[in-house]
């Protein structure tokens, strides 16, 4: 089992490229293994065309932005809005978590502005944590698998909790050396862009990107772009000194506590 293999896991479409995919081309920079899965596959993202057209338009769109990561694409398994904790999503999360091995998870926090964002950081912990549990069985069926597996919660959108108050991140992670390749793989998912605007005011993806990690860059220690996470508890999971997301981004990765010191 190689030392470094690493999964974003997220609810939809694009969620991956908005909030982790600075921190994952950095990680394949420093000689990790991608992979990227969403559980949902984007069916209510649209009103032109009828879910299953709109499913099918996203996931080429998730592939494509995959490929601009360098990562193995995961196809989804559930519809927007029914990402709940559930044992049948559950079996399936734990199995693809079973096969892919990874020691390090990329994943959403455990508030944030939407409950498929918050149920899929639940499904997620508990998914991993079941990695060595020889009676927990998986959909479909994989074998369990020992070793430290370290997660990471990324920033909500807007940088608050649903009531309003700022989160600061833990830690930051510069990514203004491979921002221009983030935006290109957000760009990959092309159909949001008519929908976002519709639905939530937006007038470019791109724009929405650049404020958000220039806004996270602001509470960092210095850095122009900068993606921001909180380390999951080190019980069940791995060593309480486990940081590899640090070990491996060395200087690109800090705290404002190791700035001001």
């Amino acid at each position: 089992m190689s030392d470094n293999v690493a999964i974003a896991i997220s609810a939809h479409p694009d969620d991956i490229e908005f909030y982790m995919a600075g921190t994952m081309l950095l990680l394949c920079e420093a000689g990790y293994d991608l992979h990227y899965l969403t559980l949902a596959n984007g069916c209510c993202g649209g009103t032109q065309f009828d879910a299953p057209t709109i499913a099918r338009t996203r996931a080429e769109e998730a592939k494509r932005a995959a490929d601009l990561l360098g990562a193995t694409f995961h196809p989804s398994f559930c519809n927007d809005l029914e990402i709940v904790y559930a044992l049948n999503l559950l079996r399936q999360l734990a199995a693809i978590i079973r096969e892919v091995k990874p020691t390090l998870i990329l994943t959403h926090p455990p508030v944030d502005y939407m409950e498929d964002h918050t149920c899929t950081c639940r499904l997620v912990v508990t998914a991993a944590f079941a990695r060595e549990m020889p009676n927990f069985v998986t959909t479909p069926e994989r074998k369990p698998y020992s070793g430290d597996i370290t997660i990471y919660h990324s920033t909500p959108h807007g940088l608050t909790d649903p009531l309003g108050h700022l989160m600061v991140p833990d830690l930051f992670v510069n990514v203004e050396a491979v921002h221009n390749r983030k935006c290109d793989a957000l760009a990959a998912h092309k159909s949001q862009s008519a929908w976002l605007e519709t639905s939530q005011g937006a007038t470019s993806l791109i724009s929405m990107l650049n404020a958000f990690s220039t806004k996270v860059g602001e509470l960092s220690p210095g850095f122009r772009h900068a993606e921001g996470w909180w380390k999951h508890s080190h019980l069940g999971f791995c060593r309480e000194e486990a940081d590899p997301l640090r070990e491996a981004l060395g200087s690109l990765a800090n705290t404002s506590k190791d700035h001001s010191s």
